[in-house]
């Protein structure tokens, strides 16, 4: 079975539309027959897209670090709850089990998995896709800033353009499942000599 890993907020930020977002999130996954993966936390949009997979008969695995299990709240009810030391060894477990990974709304350690498993990408360490899923206009200064970067030749358009960005859950699943790697590594013929 595919899988696709959620990175999210642990909290349910300040909008309604982010809840609904996870939510929709964790339906489109299982309603494509596809397992989600995620932090195993049982708070916030991490417990949402997990609880909208599970009541939609998706597989639900989460990985969770031992020192956040009574801080995060681990989910009781999972298909699969895998209690790890570390968050090295939480966001390599979680980067194993997936084919591709979906981007919620969430605060530094979402943004943190987000560029770490696309920066694995640019280096051609995997070639799964990554999707942010746009709520409510939530990326649209981040995607602006990483347009800046690339225009400025930090990072290659081709890199840039890895990044899919969808406003709807389902947008999202369908653009993940039909993304290509491009294959082009970071340090193969340089920007700049």
């Amino acid at each position: 079975m595919a899988r696709i890993c959620v990175f999210c907020g642990s909290s349910f930020g300040e909008k309604q539309a982010y809840r609904e977002a996870a939510h929709a999130l964790g339906e489109a996954i299982a309603a494509q027959g596809l397992g989600l993966v995620y932090g195993g936390a049982s708070v916030g949009l991490m417990g949402t897209v997990a609880d909208a997979a599970l009541a939609a008969g998706g597989e639900v695995i989460g990985v969770l670090p031992k020192s956040l299990h009574d801080v995060e709240i681990g989910h009781t009810g999972l298909s699969k709850l895998h209690i790890v030391d570390s968050m090295h060894e939480r966001k390599a477990l979680m980067a194993d089990l997936s084919d591709a990974f979906a981007v919620l709304p969430g605060g530094i350690g979402t943004l943190e998995e987000a560029f770490e498993v696309w920066t694995w990408s640019q280096l051609g360490i995997h070639q799964k896709s990554l999707g942010l899923l746009n709520v409510a206009g939530f990326y649209d200064r981040l995607e602006g800033f990483l347009d800046h970067v690339t225009s400025e030749g930090f990072v290659r358009p081709i890199h840039r353009d890895m990044l899919i960005s969808e406003q709807s859950a389902v947008a999202l699943v369908e653009s993940l499942l039909a993304a290509e790697a491009p294959g082009v590594k970071k340090w193969v013929d340089p920007i700049n000599r």
